[in-house]
């Protein structure tokens, strides 16, 4: 069980969902975790529950990035964090593609950048990239949104090929629908745009909870040390991808 060779971690969107449920797990294995969020209150609430090292950072401030995480020795990093906006590029604003490119991707770079130099030299260090199945397959909206997560697709991919002959562990954990806060947040994040998203969202359907992608992190990083588990595709039973449009234009 390789928990035993690690001894530190980082979780980014660690104050709420499956940042913190993955926070609780990894300290509950022993692990010195870094939990990165915005939300200094929620960040203090984690800390005092699980002994985390909290971080009130803004992911899309790079050179608050650097001043209150560089330095920190990092064996397994969990790019957890993200952002979504209804809509697609057609009505898109500045604002949201920027936010999607910022947190999504932007800082999933930035972070690795900053953590694996050290993993290399150290010849050991797992990093945990939580993409979306929209960053594997086409629906309808998101555009921009399903553009990072096929960037952080290709970034696990790319980080195997950089660090190959190290022992450098890279997952890619793509969920379907999954009972966050995300849905809420697109419609304003008020309690009425939670229960509103709660059942236009959630309501009647078996979606993936938090401690599903919990487990598969788990999995994956409690493998054999001589075990990459490279992506792990998780979606509920009743949701697929897949479907074709043609559609009809008649003169």
């Amino acid at each position: 069980m390789p928990y035993s060779d690690y001894r530190t971690a980082l979780v980014t969107g660690a104050s709420t969902g499956m940042g913190a449920a993955t926070v609780e797990r990894l300290a509950a294995n022993g692990i010195v975790v870094h939990a990165v969020a915005r939300d200094a209150a929620r960040l203090e609430a984690l800390a005092e529950r699980t002994g985390a090292v909290p971080h009130a950072v803004d992911l899309s401030d790079t050179d608050r990035l650097e001043e209150e995480l560089s330095g920190i020795e990092v064996d397994v990093l969990v790019n957890n964090a993200g952002v979504s906006a209804p809509g697609n590029i057609l009505d898109a604003s500045r604002g949201t593609v920027d936010a999607m490119v910022d947190v999504n991707l932007r800082a999933v770079l930035h972070l690795t950048r900053i953590f694996l130099p050290g993993m290399a030299e150290r010849d050991l260090g797992h990093i945990v990239n939580v993409s979306s199945i929209a960053g594997l397959y086409n629906f309808f909206g998101h555009t921009a949104y399903h553009a990072t997560k096929a960037a952080v697709h290709q970034i696990s991919r790319q980080i195997r090929n950089d660090t190959v002959g190290k022992r450098i562990r890279v997952t890619e954990i793509a969920p379907g629908r999954v009972e966050t806060e995300i849905f809420g947040r697109n419609l304003g994040g008020s309690p009425e745009a939670m229960k509103e998203a709660w059942e236009t969202y959630y309501e009647g359907y078996e979606s993936l909870t938090t401690a599903d992608i919990v487990a598969a992190i788990d999995f994956a990083i409690a493998a054999p040390r001589h075990v990459n588990v490279g992506l792990l595709e998780i979606m509920p039973t009743f949701q697929v991808p897949g479907g074709l449009t043609f559609d009809r234009r008649n003169a």
